[in-house]
């Protein structure tokens, strides 16, 4: 995969994430306050590593060829950690 197409997958997945942590915030309005409270303590992680995202996507966009190799590796690890912490969000 090119950097290019790379960066228009990652653009795509921060905008779905966006989409999950709002579905997020809304079942959370509809917890205890105890639940309530653990969602929005998730839920503002969540969004601190999707800026994280956004930084490493706009550092990738000014790289050169052998350094984005190196900021693709670090997303991929973070973007597969986000997605486990969804998965278990939604289960």
């Amino acid at each position: 995969m090119d950097k290019k197409t790379y960066q228009e997958k990652l653009e795509a997945q921060l905008k779905e994430w966006r989409a999950e942590i709002d579905k997020l915030k809304a079942q959370a309005q509809k917890k205890s306050a105890e639940t309530k409270m653990q969602y929005q303590e998730q839920i503002k992680e969540l969004e601190q590593r999707m800026e994280q995202q956004k930084g490493k996507l706009n550092t990738m966009k000014g790289a050169g060829d052998d350094k984005w190799n190196e900021i693709k590796k670090e997303i991929d690890k973070e973007t597969n950690e986000i997605k486990a912490q969804l998965k278990d969000l939604f289960s």
